[in-house]
């Protein structure tokens, strides 16, 4: 996940307890060269959920319903419906998740199914056996209400030599695929080179089928996977070289992965994760060559983020969202992303293999964890001090 610090000073303006409203003017910057007011966007957060313990995440169901689920990093899923966020877990692992710092209950995917074959599926870290990443399918009960922890089927479990750089985000592609992020196993610098390794999971992104078995596996391997008819190489790899991708969404448009890749100690960088891609690390972070690891590198066959910033615009890039939704036409089609370290949230769009318009929206103050998504491709801000806020039109 993202290094814990001390919770952030809220240093802005709260009215009616609720909305925290801002009408920001972007400076000038190196991410924002030419500040045009006529390009305000006017937008505000609205809590919808205070009380959390520890949320990092939050996503639907795809099921009609409404209903938003948060996760509790301790190992909790909890349901907020109508505006009110359930006492009763809606799933409750904490005695199998192995929680602190970056470990926990980390990730949830809905089959897109779900309404019908009620399976959904988590990335969580357990030390039963040593530290490990396990992504297991549970079922929820016929009125998809609750989830008993007893249905547990673990698809995956990838042993972790560290405490950090799990990665946790778990998501299905349009293609019916799960997609699971991988970090590179922790410690710093990649000390084992797992970044590089073709023969490890660590420092990946998978691609596995959820809906067959083959093998001795309990998934099957995608026919299109890059390395499934290579010997020696795993072949749920679908891209490697990354060093922490904690969050990272399909824009439900394009079709496009977007990732937030969590930098060292010089750059925090956003990739468009395509198959069989090379994306760097640790030869590189983000667009420069690491440094005291590879001061000079070459840069042939690694693909370049398609923005990175440095450590004096923020230290934990939080991986958002293409918004898709209505109630914000201003920000239609632009990618919104967090920084945990400093509370800022950007926009910036692509289109034709290049950005533009990369803007700061807020200085939220907010430790920000995630970035979430409704049925209606509306987006909300997950604080890790346990609110979950709307993102929304300040006009309205």
């Amino acid at each position: 996940m993202i290094q814990i610090r001390k919770p952030l000073t809220l240093f802005l303006l709260l009215t009616s307890g609720l909305i925290l409203m801002i009408l920001f003017t972007p400076p000038a910057s190196p991410t924002n060269p030419d500040p045009d007011v006529s390009k305000q966007i006017a937008i505000a957060l609205k809590s919808m959920a205070s009380g959390l313990r520890d949320p990092v995440g939050l996503t639907h169901a795809g099921d009609g319903s409404g209903r938003l689920f948060v996760i509790e990093q301790p190992g909790r899923i909890r349901v907020l419906e109508n505006g009110v966020l359930k006492e009763a877990a809606f799933l409750d692992i904490r005695k199998r998740v192995a929680s602190g710092g970056e470990k926990g209950l980390l990730g949830l995917a809905f089959h897109p199914n779900f309404s019908k074959n009620r399976r959904l599926f988590v990335n969580y870290t357990a030390s039963e056996k040593g530290l490990r990443t396990v992504i297991a399918e549970y079922t929820a009960d016929p009125q998809l209400e609750k989830v008993d922890p007893a249905t547990e089927r673990r698809l995956m479990e990838i042993p972790q030599p560290f405490g950090n750089h799990n990665g946790g985000q778990i998501a299905f592609g349009s293609d019916g695929m799960l997609y699971i992020g991988m970090g590179d196993g922790g410690a710093g610098n990649d000390p084992q080179g797992n970044g590089q390794n073709l023969k490890t999971l660590l420092g990946k992104m998978l691609r596995i089928d959820v809906d067959r078995k083959e093998d001795n596996r309990a998934y099957g391997i995608p026919l299109d996977n890059p390395y499934r008819m290579q010997k020696d190489i795993p072949s749920e790899i679908w891209a490697y070289g990354l060093r922490n991708p904690w969050r990272f969404s399909f824009d439900s448009e394009s079709g496009e992965l977007y990732a937030g890749d969590v930098g060292q100690s010089s750059r925090e960088e956003i990739n468009i994760i395509q198959r069989g891609r090379n994306y760097g690390w640790n030869i590189m972070e983000g667009k420069i060559c690491t440094p005291r690891v590879n001061p000079i590198c070459d840069k042939r066959h690694l693909e370049d983020p398609i923005f990175d910033y440095p450590r004096s615009e923020g230290t934990v890039v939080i991986g958002g969202y293409v918004y898709r939704g209505k109630a914000i036409p201003a920000l239609y089609g632009a990618y919104l992303y967090g920084d945990y370290g400093n509370g800022r949230l950007w926009i910036l769009r692509y289109a034709d293999r290049k950005v533009s318009d990369t803007r700061l929206l807020l200085k939220t103050g907010r430790a920000i964890s995630a970035l979430g998504e409704d049925e209606n491709k509306e987006l909300y801000l997950i604080d890790y001090q346990g609110e979950v806020l709307k993102i929304i039109n300040k006009n309205n």
